[in-house]
């Protein structure tokens, strides 16, 4: 049965044991894990309706998948028991234990879990706010633009394409490379590959942390004749010229190249409420949570823990990992709510599949140290291959929608 929000006039008195900040693939894995462990008063502040599994937008955006498919009712996700506050937070006082809602109202809690994600800064390179969507520009990162993006790469028979990846922490940070390769792949299909420049522009010195992988998405971009600029990234679009600056850190140099299919992806950070107030780690300039990278339990405040895309945690942003945090956050507080000591930890462990053709995959998987941690031993990983395309494409949502958030895995 689907969870339907508190009526907008109902009084939010009292104290509420535990509170969740955010209905997404985080917030939720934990609610269902509190609830399977028996915690009868649980208070969900999420302001959408709809749940996404964003995972999907790549190949939404790469013509491999429908948006719809990547689309729940929010009510639909929340676990039986959940009270569901469709509200946005919009302050927190750890020394009041208080978390302060759209329309003034406050919850007062015991314990808060914090996971409301990340917000995307399109206002972050100058332009970018005001083209995407429009002059050939498209992102993945936004549902309104995922299926955008494969009409203009259906569309594109010559010129330049650009694919650019921001300096900041984002949500799968392989995606930016994935559209890419999808992209690519379509074109030499349709044989008009050698007709468009491909221009892949990367933050980092290299194309992947760990160096086994990067190895072999460095042999992926130039198998499609892609330009990969690293330690670069784009400072400024102009839609109504369709010209883009891209910035090499690297030597301080800056160009300013013509486009005719751009796939941005914005600038990424906390929610500007977080960022502002006291959860924020001081120690990151995007204002993320702060957490022990172990137990993920807020250094400051002890009945405060933080997990997924918000959290301050020195691995990947990705649903893989989040899938690995929940349990930890689950445990971990009802640990704290008896009285004892944090029992779980953390190790870092992210997953990322790389897409890098329209049947192919890699799927990398690794952990703090930068130590790959792979799922399927039996298989290498290291590989481009059809079974983990097959994986990622029809096995890993229903995973997700009744795995996952069920707190079953």
């Amino acid at each position: 049965m689907a969870a339907t929000p508190s009526p907008a006039n109902e009084p939010l008195t009292g104290r509420h044991r535990v509170v969740v900040i955010g209905g997404g693939s985080a917030g939720i894995s934990v609610a269902a894990r509190l609830r399977r462990a028996g915690v009868t008063d649980i208070t969900l502040i999420e302001p959408s309706d709809t749940h996404w599994y964003q995972p999907l937008w790549t190949l939404v955006g790469g013509g491999q998948a429908p948006l719809g498919a990547s689309r729940r009712p929010e009510g639909s996700v929340i676990p039986d028991g959940v009270r569901w506050v469709r509200r946005r937070a919009e302050s927190v006082d750890p020394e009041a234990r208080t978390v302060t809602l759209s329309g003034g109202e406050q919850l007062t809690y015991e314990y808060l879990v914090v996971a409301p994600g990340l917000q995307l800064d399109w206002d972050g390179v100058p332009g970018l706010a005001e083209a995407v969507g429009h002059d050939r520009v498209s992102s993945n990162y936004a549902p309104q633009y995922a299926p955008r993006t494969w009409e203009l790469v259906k569309q594109l028979k010559s010129g330049t394409a650009v694919f650019t990846h921001p300096a900041t922490p984002l949500k799968c940070g392989g995606a930016p490379q994935k559209i890419a390769y999808l992209a690519a792949d379509h074109w030499r299909k349709q044989k008009v590959l050698d007709q468009i420049r491909v221009i892949m522009v990367i933050p980092d010195p290299v194309m992947f942390k760990v160096p086994a992988w990067a190895q072999v998405l460095e042999k992926v971009a130039a198998r499609y004749g892609i330009e990969v600029r690293l330690s670069s990234e784009m400072t400024a679009v102009d839609g109504d010229a369709r010209t883009l600056v891209i910035t090499d850190h690297a030597n301080g140099t800056k160009e300013t190249i013509g486009y005719d299919l751009l796939h941005a992806v914005p600038p990424q950070s906390a929610p500007d409420w977080i960022k502002t107030g006291p959860l924020a780690d001081p120690a990151s300039p995007l204002g993320f949570v702060a957490a022990d990278k172990h137990t993920l339990r807020h250094p400051v405040y002890g009945n405060v823990f933080a997990l997924g895309d918000v959290a301050n945690l020195p691995t990947s942003k990705t649903g893989a990992a989040v899938r690995k945090q929940a349990p930890v956050v689950a445990a971990n507080l009802l640990d704290v709510m008896n009285d004892r000591s944090p029992s779980r930890r953390y190790d870092g462990y992210t997953s990322c599949p790389l897409v890098t053709a329209r049947d192919k995959m890699l799927l990398a998987e690794f952990d703090y140290d930068l130590k790959p941690q792979p799922s399927f031993p039996l298989i290498d990983t290291f590989k481009e291959r059809r079974d983990m395309w097959v994986f990622k494409r029809y096995l890993l949502p229903p995973v997700y929608w009744h795995g996952m958030l069920t707190g079953r895995l």
